[in-house]
């Protein structure tokens, strides 16, 4: 028997009348599309979603194919174990939480957590992943927030919207036809511009967000925020429901943590918002490039303005 028709039982208040559910429950790498049919359920009778945290369930083990697919607005799933590939494949206004067990002593940034293509079109809704992810990491995003803590080859591949933010390594090949969303990428070595595909997108600092605020239109800001502080804040919703050790630890030296950080903007994203009337930019919307880096040697803040926005550019 499927493991959702026993998770529809369970969550029939939630489902019927709105009232909060909150229960743990067991899943093994057999257990496949846990959440897929329960979200069916939701949307079926509330065709909106739910109010944030109505569902919530605590699961541990490990999450067989398709874990929290298209998981709807109001359901959290929260894992403490692993999962396989296609994690929060279609992931549509829910949020998902997976993390180690407390036994795990080795540092997460250096342990697979979950398994390839982890949020393939993913609209809407958060994710955050105390531990590596494999290949194909957001490909086709188009709207969800994610923190994890290193992704394999191909990371954000074909993305189209939202927000990553990866707090370590990456694999080769990240941003290949990406074409819209931002992602934030912590360039521990200094080498991420070799690993990154340059065809579609810039490489650009994380300012201050003082500093962003004063050269950036109010209508052009990613999500309506500063990079650095829609950075912050996400990891630090990140160590809030994870534990992270990792988020902790660039918190805690955050003006050196910042500088590290890449932020990777699509060529395309920035022509659109540079073409924008003023006052008519949806708040998803990103600022143009503040520059490209030309190679993984050391560069310098050159200051003046840039085509768009008034930044400075990143130069060799």
């Amino acid at each position: 028997m499927a493991l959702d028709l026993e998770l529809i039982r369970k969550c029939q208040p939630a489902i019927l009348r709105g009232e909060p559910v909150h229960f743990t429950q067991q899943v093994r790498n057999v257990n496949r599309s846990v959440g897929v049919m329960l979200s069916g359920e939701v949307v079926r009778h509330n065709p909106m979603g739910l109010p944030d945290g109505t569902i919530h369930l605590e699961l541990e083990g490990t999450g067989g194919q398709s874990f929290s697919g298209f998981l709807a607005s109001g359901m959290t799933f929260d894992l403490i174990g692993d999962a396989n590939d296609f994690v929060g494949k279609g992931l549509s206004g829910g949020r998902i939480i997976v993390r180690p067990p407390l036994a795990l002593r080795s540092p997460s940034e250096q342990n697979i957590i979950v398994g390839n293509t982890v949020l393939y079109g993913a609209t809407s809704g958060e994710a955050y992943f105390r531990g590596v992810a494999g290949e194909r990491f957001a490909v086709r995003l188009s709207g969800a927030s994610t923190v994890v803590e290193g992704v394999g080859d191909h990371g954000c591949e074909y993305m189209t919207g939202g927000t990553v933010a990866v707090l370590g390594r990456t694999g080769r090949n990240f941003a290949a036809g990406m074409s819209g969303g931002v992602a934030y990428v912590y360039d521990e070595d200094s080498r991420f511009a070799e690993r990154c595909n340059p065809s579609m997108v810039a490489l650009q600092l994380v300012l201050p967000a003082s500093e962003q605020l004063r050269t950036v239109p109010a209508q052009a800001l990613h999500q309506g925020q500063a990079d650095e502080t829609l950075l912050r804040t996400l990891i630090e919703q990140h160590r809030q429901l994870t534990g992270s050790p990792r988020a902790a630890e660039l918190l805690a030296d955050w003006d050196t943590a910042r500088q590290r950080f890449v932020k990777v903007m699509p060529h395309e994203y920035a022509r659109a918002l540079s073409e924008h009337p003023a006052g008519t930019a949806t708040s998803s919307e990103t600022p143009a490039p503040a520059g490209s880096v030309q190679s993984a040697d050391t560069v310098s803040m050159q200051t003046g303005p840039a085509e768009h926005g008034g930044q400075g550019t990143l130069v060799k």
